[in-house]
């Protein structure tokens, strides 16, 4: 895989390190390590953010496996709206049905998903912290679902894997040391970066939309000729770097 694509991945990951404090902050704090020895502290940090991790890494696979199916038609751009769309509707479906859910279905799942976090959140057991940061990873997150068009556009499972894999390791230095340094960190502060929240998803589901376009802006919205991304996608993996 293309030096160059793990690089960004973790970037990504790192640049949106102040998200996750805002986000997931809280849970990392919750975490059952207080008052314990320094070497307690760094494997139940760990084994969370190693359950984060292994959840972006298999919805990477999902998206890099989705991707490859797309990208037969030609249809990376497509994938690209579609994605920005959804986390626009996402965001204003409460804005503009305050009190409704935008699918029960989903509404179930996240209250499933909250109910099992709620359980674990407070054991101190290695399989409860593990488990604690897979349940984290399954929360709506705008800056997850920016990093997955990249995984999608890569355009193969283990790729997109990796691609998630790396972008969850970027996060991984902030997370630590909100674990470690978090009862530091003032409420005001927090409550800040959660209200940046919805102007984070809005700004990625724009770009997401801007990429699709075509436009031609370097780096924002880059000029993909359809029938050069067709022709690749007849080209075995190995000779082709379908992220751009």
């Amino acid at each position: 895989m293309d030096a160059q694509v793990l690089i960004s991945a973790f970037l990504m990951g790192l640049a949106g390190s102040l998200h996750c404090v805002g986000m997931c902050g809280p849970i990392a704090l919750s975490l059952p390590t207080a008052g314990k020895t320094v070497a307690a502290k760094v494997s139940g940090a760990l084994l969370y953010n190693l359950g984060r991790i292994s959840t972006y890494a298999m919805f990477g696979l999902v998206f890099g496996w989705i991707g490859r199916s797309f990208a037969w038609f030609g249809w990376q751009q497509k994938i690209s709206i579609l994605l920005g769309a959804a986390i626009l509707i996402f965001l204003l479906f409460p804005v503009f049905f305050p009190g409704k859910t935008l699918h029960p279905i989903i509404s179930r799942a996240m209250t499933a998903v909250r109910n099992q976090l709620a359980k674990t959140i407070f054991r101190a057991s290695p399989q409860a912290l593990y488990t604690t940061g897979v349940l984290n990873g399954l929360l709506p997150c705008g800056l997850v679902y920016m990093a997955l068009t990249g995984a999608a556009i890569t355009g193969d499972p283990v790729k997109g894997m990796s691609f998630m894999a790396l972008f969850g390791a970027g996060t991984m230095p902030a997370m630590f040391a909100t674990g470690f340094f978090g009862q530091w960190l003032k409420q005001p502060v927090r409550l800040r970066m959660r209200q940046l929240y919805p102007a984070l998803m809005a700004l990625m589901a724009l770009l997401l939309i801007l990429r699709g376009l075509n436009l031609g802006i370097p780096l924002v919205s880059p000029k993909i000729n359809a029938s050069s991304s067709e022709s690749a996608a007849c080209i075995p993996d190995d000779q082709t770097h379908s992220f751009k």
